[in-house]
């Protein structure tokens, strides 16, 4: 069997923040995953850098649109890499491949009559002597009255169109813009409801609830056709004659970024992409929930029109993050940014505690207290301390080697049952329990090391000492597969000090005798007194 990952871009018009990362690390934790039991594996995703946000930021900093994209693509590479994500092709959508490719695409579904012209009325600025796209008009949702943008509302999650918006501005220039006769190139999104409803229907072992309750929402209410041009300077041109002028609608073509990522991977690995996108693959789709309406209708109505493609099968979308209590505003500064976090934190502590306590099923604080607190109670007091006491004994009384044993029958058992049952819950998604799992799992056996004394029964009874000692080495190894998804840092640390191969999806045991040299501690305590002083900078950035 296959297995393809597609992980949200992100748009590349700002630094990464932890929401982000909390929507997108589920995708690396499957593909490690998966990659240990020995499946042929594709992860793919990308920096999103079209759409208005980009051409927004440009404008205001009056610099060309390629000098913000650049800028961020090579932060995000930084980033992820530092993270441990181990993506087999990271691209961006400005890649000549994903433009001819979409190009091509939009040509097909033209062909086909699920991409169609249509004389509209669009919001024309006659400050800036333009089209407004929908992200440059700001206004009152007409579904719930918050402020929204003129593509989709954040409070409510309900897509819209610009004249729908109440009090309408510019945002570039703040005045209010007039209603204007133009033409567009709409996709006919209304045709696949029935198709999409069966997908739907068939969805509930598969999806998130957040994704199957949106969704059926979104039907429930009727779909409708969406423009997929707009009069914009960036972004792909459309390849029909005398509507170059025109960009194809970021919507449209960031999507279809996975199937030109999968196909610019092919090429540059001479490799076949179209094993990931026949029958016998298992899709994953991982992203935030603002990201469900792309990725459960609008993706599988175009990969429909286009044919002979395989559809999503798994919908991870995480929840939202807020940061102490707040919700996360880029706007207001009010947000965790990785690129310094990842300056002052180990890597693993910030994907521990985005796992255990992320917003998987629903919306989760970010605290500074629970994320030092669970490094130096978790990874540091539970799972650091395990494995150094244990390490620490075989240098001191066995000369840094094995001794010669018999592992524990029942804690043999309960690290083989781990494997399924861990590895069950990651293919669901399951990440939070699965990672519980295992770390209940370590406090059980720092009991266990505590209960059988081995600083008592290496003087008085040597048999009884090998074989505890034994079956702790040999629960570490396995721990350094069962938390490779989640740890990889810490993972291969404790690898290097035990001489390992790669890490797999299966029970191991290390032969007596075998050497560990130069002991490591995995992790550092966090001085209590950084919770004060990350609140503090966090309060001095934020602006109310």
């Amino acid at each position: 069997m296959s297995v393809f990952i597609g992980g949200a871009w992100p748009y590349a018009n700002g630094s990464l923040h932890l929401g982000h990362i909390a929507s997108l690390l589920p995708g690396d934790i499957l593909a490690r995953y998966y990659r240990l039991k020995g499946e042929d594996v594709l992860y793919v995703s990308g920096s999103d850098c079209h759409g208005t946000p980009i051409a927004l930021r440009a404008n205001n900093e009056n610099i060309a649109p390629e000098d913000i994209t650049n800028r961020y693509h090579q932060e995000f590479r930084d980033c992820f890499r530092k993270l441990g994500f181990t993506y087999d092709l990271y691209t961006r959508t400005d890649q000549p491949v994903h433009y001819s490719i979409v190009q091509k695409i939009f040509r097909q579904l033209l062909e086909k009559d699920y991409i169609y012209k249509k004389g509209i009325e669009q919001l024309f600025c006659e400050n800036c002597n333009q089209y407004l796209p929908d992200r440059y008009v700001e206004g009152i949702c007409p579904i719930c009255g918050a402020i929204a943008r003129g593509d989709q509302c954040d409070t409510c999650s309900s897509l819209i169109e610009p004249l729908e918006l109440k009090e309408r501005v510019c945002k570039l220039c703040g005045g209010e813009p007039v209603v204007k006769g133009t033409e567009q190139f709409y996709f006919a999104l209304a045709k696949f409801g029935n198709q999409l409803n069966d997908i739907l229907a068939k969805s509930p072992s598969e999806w998130r609830d957040n994704a199957i309750k949106l969704t059926k929402r979104y039907l429930q209410e009727g779909l409708k056709d969406r423009a997929v041009t707009r009069d914009l300077s960036w972004g792909i041109s459309v390849p029909i004659k005398e509507y170059e002028e025109k960009k194809i609608y970021v919507w449209i073509e960031a999507v279809l970024g996975y199937l030109s990522a999968s196909m610019q991977w092919a090429e540059e690995t001479n490799s076949d992409w179209q094993r990931y996108w026949g029958e016998d693959v298992t899709a994953y789709y991982v992203h935030g929930k603002d990201n469900i309406p792309f990725h459960t209708l609008i993706l599988p109505a175009l990969l429909l029109g286009i044919g002979n493609l395989h559809l999503p099968d798994k919908i991870i979308s995480s929840e939202y993050l807020t940061i102490e209590g707040r919700k996360l505003s880029t706007s207001k500064n009010w947000a965790v940014w990785v690129p310094c976090m990842l300056e002052r934190y180990n890597p693993d502590s910030i994907r521990y505690y985005l796992s255990i306590n992320g917003p998987e099923k629903r919306d989760c604080n970010f605290s500074w207290e629970e994320f030092i607190n669970s490094h130096n109670g978790e990874l540091l007091a539970a799972y650091g301390n395990f494995v150094n006491r244990t390490l620490v004994f075989v240098e001191k009384y066995y000369d840094s080697k094995v001794p010669a044993s018999n592992i524990n029958s029942e804690i043999k058992r309960r690290i083989i049952a781990l494997y399924e049952q861990v590895g069950n819950l990651i293919e669901k998604g399951e990440f939070k329990e699965s990672l519980e799992s295992i770390f209940s799992f370590i406090r059980r056996m720092n009991k266990y090391f505590d209960e059988e004394k081995p600083w008592i029964s290496v003087k008085e009874n040597m048999s009884l000492c090998k074989n505890t000692i034994y079956t702790c080495v040999q629960s570490i190894i396995n721990l350094s597969n069962l938390l490779n998804p989640f740890l990889p840092f810490s993972s291969q640390k404790l690898r290097d000090m035990m001489n390992l191969d790669k890490a797999k999806w299966s029970y191991i045991e290390l032969e007596a005798k075998s050497p560990i040299r130069d002991i490591k501690i995995l992790f550092k305590r966090i001085d209590k007194e950084r919770i004060k002083e990350e609140r503090q900078r966090l309060l001095m950035n934020g602006v109310e």
